[in-house]
C-alpha cells in the first residue's frame, strides 16, 4: 500500500481535523477541534478507489461539508480543517498521485492507505500490526519503524477470509446445488433463495457484483455455520485457516502485538484456536483515530476510540 506524505495547501490555520476512513462498503468521518474533542459524526458510501479518483473527491468533501453542518459550522470553516484522509484501494500508485494532486480546499491533507490508518489507531503510531478482515483482507505491519503488508491485492485473487470471499464461497455453493452437482443445504438455498432459484439470475448478478455485494451474504455464511450447515462452516474454518497464518507470519515477521479488526472480526475471532487468540491485544482505538492521527490531531489530545466496526480493505 502507497502513503502519500502530507500536501499543504494555501488555504489557512488548522484549527479543526477530520478523520475519514474510506472503505469499500462504506465511510466515516469524525470532525474534532482544537481540543481534540468530536464536534461531528459523519457515515457515507464506499470510498474505495475502485469507485475512481472524481468519485472520492466529490465523497470526502461531501463528508467534510457534512460534518461542518453537524458542528454548526460555515462551510468557510473548510480552509482551517487538516484532513486526514485513509483510502482503500490505495495501491493503485497512478490513481493516488491523481489524488494527492487535487486543488483540495482544506488547510492541510494527508492520504493514506485504510491499512495504515487502522495500524495507526490500534497502537498509537508505536509498532505493531493489523490484521484486517472486513469486506477485503489485509495484513499491515510496522517494525521499528518499517512498514510491511500481506494480501489485500484485491478481490477476487486476494482477499482471503474477507467477507467477500465468503460471499464468493456460498454463490459458488449455491450454483452447483442448483446444477445438483452437490447437495443443498441451508445455506445453499438462503443464497438461490434470493434469486428465485434461477441459475440465469444469479449469473445476472454476477455480472456486475462488486466485493460489496458478496461480503452482504457472509452474515449469512456465519449464521448458518453457527446453526451447524456443514457446507458453512467448511467455509469459515477455511477463512480462519488463512487468518491463523497470517497472525503466525505477522509474529515469525517480528511484529510485537497484533489486533484483529473489521466487520468480520468479532464473528470469525470465536472460531480460533485459543493458543491463536490469545495471541491478539484489543486495538486501542480505530481507523477513524487513526485517520485523525494522520491529520494531525496531538497525540496528548488524541481521545481514541472504537468507533461502529466496518472493515474494509482494500
Amino acid at each position: 500500500m502507497q502513503s502519500n506524505p502530507k500536501h499543504e495547501t494555501d488555504a489557512g490555520e488548522v484549527r479543526y481535523w477530520l478523520g475519514i476512513d474510506a472503505g469499500g462498503t462504506k465511510s466515516r468521518g469524525s470532525l474534532v477541534d482544537g481540543e481534540g474533542q468530536e464536534i461531528a459524526r459523519v457515515t457515507a458510501g464506499p470510498g474505495n478507489l475502485r469507485i475512481g479518483v472524481e468519485a472520492v473527491e466529490q465523497l470526502t468533501l461531501g463528508i467534510a461539508q457534512e460534518a461542518l453542518d453537524r458542528a454548526g459550522l460555515s462551510g468557510d470553516a473548510i480552509g482551517t480543517i487538516g484532513l486526514g484522509l485513509g483510502l482503500a484501494g490505495l495501491s493503485r500508485a497512478s490513481q493516488s498521485r491523481q489524488l494527492a494532486a487535487h486543488n483540495w480546499p482544506f488547510a492541510e491533507v494527508a492520504i493514506a492507505s485504510d491499512a495504515a490508518i487502522a495500524n495507526l489507531g490500534a497502537h498509537g503510531g508505536e509498532d505493531g500490526a493489523i490484521l484486517i478482515v472486513g469486506t477485503g483482507s489485509i495484513a499491515y505491519l510496522r517494525v521499528e519503524g518499517r512498514v510491511d503488508t500481506m494480501g489485500g491485492y484485491g478481490f477476487p485473487i486476494s482477499d482471503e477470509a474477507s467477507g467477500a470471499a465468503l460471499g464468493l464461497s456460498a454463490v459458488r455453493h449455491a450454483l452447483r446445488a442448483l446444477d445438483g452437482r452437490t447437495q443443498s443445504t441451508p445455506l445453499s438455498d438462503a443464497v438461490t433463495g434470493r434469486f428465485d432459484d434461477n441459475t440465469e439470475a444469479v449469473i445476472e448478478w454476477m455480472a456486475a457484483a462488486t466485493p460489496g455485494d458478496y461480503a452482504t451474504l457472509a452474515p449469512l455464511v456465519i449464521s448458518y455455520a453457527e446453526q451447524g450447515d456443514y457446507i458453512a462452516r467448511s467455509i469459515v474454518i477455511e477463512a480462519v485457516r488463512h487468518i491463523e497464518r497470517f497472525i503466525e507470519t505477522i509474529f515469525e515477521k517480528g511484529a510485537p502485538r497484533c489486533s484483529l479488526m473489521g466487520g468480520l472480526a468479532p464473528h470469525l475471532r470465536p472460531w480460533l484456536r485459543a493458543r491463536t487468540s490469545d495471541m491478539l491485544v484489543e486495538p486501542l482505538g480505530d481507523a477513524v483515530s487513526g485517520a485523525l492521527m494522520l491529520a494531525g490531531v496531538p497525540k496528548d489530545r488524541m481521545q481514541f476510540a472504537v468507533m461502529e466496526a466496518d472493515r474494509e480493505s482494500t
